[in-house]
């Protein structure tokens, strides 16, 4: 009896050893992923009452559990049933981040030809009589964009695990579901919050402490200011690599070019390096794009098509 238990102990003991293992390497695997996430997450969240910031972070996180709860069985269920579908269902993702990031461009390019003081002044009414639906469509969007950087994470995490059981694959993505969700929307409530306690320090006895809040209080807009800049850019780096990884031409093209480019004289090994991301951010500005052009014609026509139909029937 004892020995069987000792048994069973070192069995735990062994396996639960090899999760750890393999969710150290899932999750280097998916830090470029996490980068991107952080970023835009905190990007996606910024906009909101000070008083708000934590409970829409909380939203969200809870959002992003949510979806990896829906993630992390339906990718076990796919790898099985049908693996196959993994990549063209990232692909669709891929192309709805970059359709979202085109958008915000375009609409960041229009707000600024448009922005005198009597519109800003009429947006900041507009905003503070509907701060609700202001608040759910950030919670919305956030939480669409985490479905899509999620699921990377649970197909990169699943891949590093693709020979383990069955066991230790649900084991491992479970960790970094949680492991993940925790550490980015942790960092993007530290984020948010700079301000507040750039705020309080200045209010501090201490002199050193007040000018480090003074400087805290100057640095936070340039922060989410930065990060509006890089969210963005990261949704075209993210949805540009899955289009890319999916579709074999662009992958040897970016393999080709970094031989390449690594050929150049002095420069080549940073060019090398630079290269992938580079052809990543013009594939999903492109692929952005081109969907963005797609939706719009479709739009134009549906309501001609509804029209020519509703003529017919009267």
């Amino acid at each position: 009896m004892a020995s069987s238990l000792l048994l069973l102990l070192d069995d735990i003991a062994t396996v639960l050893d090899d999760v750890a293992v393999m969710s150290k390497m899932a999750a280097k695997k998916t830090a470029g992923v996490l980068g991107d996430d952080l970023a835009l997450n905190a990007q996606q969240v910024s906009g909101v009452r000070s008083e708000r910031e934590l409970p829409v972070v909380w939203a969200v996180a809870k959002g992003s559990f949510v979806n990896k709860l829906i993630l992390v069985p339906a990718a076990l269920l796919i790898s099985v049933v049908a693996p196959w579908l993994i990549t063209p269902l990232l692909m669709i993702g891929g192309l709805f981040l970059c359709y979202e990031g085109v958008e915000k461009v375009l609409h960041s390019l229009q707000h600024k030809k448009a922005q005198t003081e009597d519109v800003a002044s009429q947006e900041m009414q507009q905003i503070e009589t509907d701060l609700v639906k202001f608040e759910k469509e950030k919670v919305k969007g956030a939480i669409r964009t985490d479905f899509i950087l999620s699921a990377e994470i649970v197909v990169i995490s699943l891949g590093t695990v693709a020979t383990a059981a069955f066991t230790s694959k649900v084991m491992v993505l479970s960790v970094i579901a949680i492991v993940m969700t925790v550490g980015v929307y942790g960092f993007v409530a530290m984020i948010v919050k700079i301000d507040d306690l750039g705020l309080y320090l200045t209010q501090q006895a201490s002199e050193s402490k007040k000018a480090i809040g003074r400087g805290l209080l100057a640095f936070a807009p340039k922060l989410m200011k930065l990060l509006t800049i890089v969210g963005t850019i990261a949704m075209f780096l993210v949805g540009g690599g899955i289009i890319t990884h999916g579709v074999p031409q662009l992958h040897h093209l970016i393999e080709g070019s970094v031989d390449y480019a690594e050929h150049i004289p002095t420069v080549g090994s940073i060019v090398g390096a630079l290269t992938p991301t580079l052809i990543n951010l013009v594939t999903g500005f492109a692929a952005g794009l081109i969907v963005l052009l797609i939706v719009a014609l479709i739009q134009k026509i549906w309501p001609k098509s509804n029209k020519a139909s509703s003529d017919e029937t009267h």
